[in-house]
This record gives structure tokens, sequence and C-alpha cells, in this order.
């Protein structure tokens, strides 16, 4: 298996948990976002999409978009479900899942941000407010969700799941730019717990061959 990957991809980062926590291999290819190796003509007849990640299976099978892939993942390796059978125990895991992919990560993607500071001239104060006003929002309604739905030391229980799998990469990147998160007690509890398990650090952004301190 092979994963094209940046290190500090968030996306990136949730595949790369969620392939430490079923303890499947994959070579990393890493493809460096800030050089612009996305868009090189290569990597497009790939993945279209110009985006990380890419995993390749062994068969060939090539798949993009970090929740499609763990989705397949988890039915051709259920051995660690990290997407619940039971209805309503999935979708709980999908709302979070879901709050996290679709309402904070994209608006606050790198291309996002470059296209604010390079094409409508923001500058990086405007940009960095920006990415704090929307993560923080964001990060303010997951508390809400972990507050009436969660359960346990992980988001639903004593194994992670899917929403883990979602929760540490935003949030490590919530830190990274300067968010002020003290306030979201639940969602850092979590964060730390996931922390200390041996699959989240192996897939950690400083842990990957491309890391750039």
């Amino acid at each position: 298996m092979q994963l094209y990957s940046f290190f500090n991809s968030s996306t990136s980062y949730r595949v790369r948990i969620a392939l430490a926590l079923k303890g499947l291999a994959f070579d990393c290819l890493p493809v460096n976002l800030r050089q612009g190796e996305q868009r090189a003509a290569q990597y497009l007849e790939l993945n279209p999409s110009a985006s990380v990640p890419l995993l390749v299976d062994d068969d060939g099978t090539s798949l993009s978009q970090s929740l499609a892939i763990i989705d397949y993942l988890d039915a051709l390796h259920p051995e660690v479900r990290l997407i619940p059978q039971e209805p309503l125990a999935r979708a709980r895991v999908l709302e979070v899942a879901n709050l996290i992919g679709c309402d904070i990560h994209p608006i606050n993607n790198l291309r996002v941000l470059a296209y604010l500071q390079d094409r409508l001239g923001v500058s990086v104060q405007q940009k960095n407010d920006w990415y704090r006003h929307w993560a923080e929002q964001g990060i303010e309604a997951l508390e809400s969700l972990l507050q009436r739905h969660g359960q346990g030391s992980f988001c639903f229980g004593e194994q992670p799941t899917l929403a883990d799998c979602c929760l540490v990469p935003q949030v490590a990147n919530a830190l990274r730019m300067g968010c002020d998160l003290e306030r979201f007690e639940l969602t850092l509890a979590i964060h730390r717990h996931c922390l200390g398990h041996l699959a989240f650090q192996r897939a950690a952004p400083d842990r990957q061959p491309d890391y750039i301190p």
C-alpha cells in the first residue's frame, strides 16, 4: 500500500492514524504542498483534485479524500473498526468527523489561506485572524457535541474511532496557529489522551520522513 502524504496535512494525518490503528503497513510518498508538488502534471494524473492524501492499494486501486479512504479501510480491515456499525453510534461518529472535515478544515486549508494572502492581498495578521476565528468557532461546536454525546477517554468510549482520527489533527493545527483552546476542556482532554496512544504517536507529523522542523 502507498500513501501520498504531506507531513503537516491534517487530512493525511487522519489517514496515517487510521492505518496505524489498524496495523497496516504502507510506503509513504511525500508530496510537498508548500512547493506545489500537488499541482505537478504527473501527480494530477493520479489525483485530479491536486490534494493529499491519496491511497494506492496493493491491487492498484487509488482513492482520494481522507474520510472515503478511512471508510474503505474500515470495510476491508474491520478488525479494528473506526466507524461503528450500530446506526446511532455510527451517526454520532460521522457527525463529529463531518463537523471537522466539512465545517472547520476546508476554510482553514493551506490553499484557502494562500489565496487570501496571495490573491486577495490580506496581511499575514488578517490571514491568521481568519484562521483563528473559524477554527475556534468550529471547535466550540465540536466541544458542545462531545459534551452532549461523547463518553469515555476517547470521543466515544474507550476505543478510538474516526472521530478521534479527525479531532487530533485539527486540534494540532489550531494549537500550531495560536488558537486559544483552553476553554474547550473536553476536546483538549481527548487530544491529550490520544497522544498517549502509540498509533497516534507513529502518525504524528514529526515522525514522518518528509518532516520539516
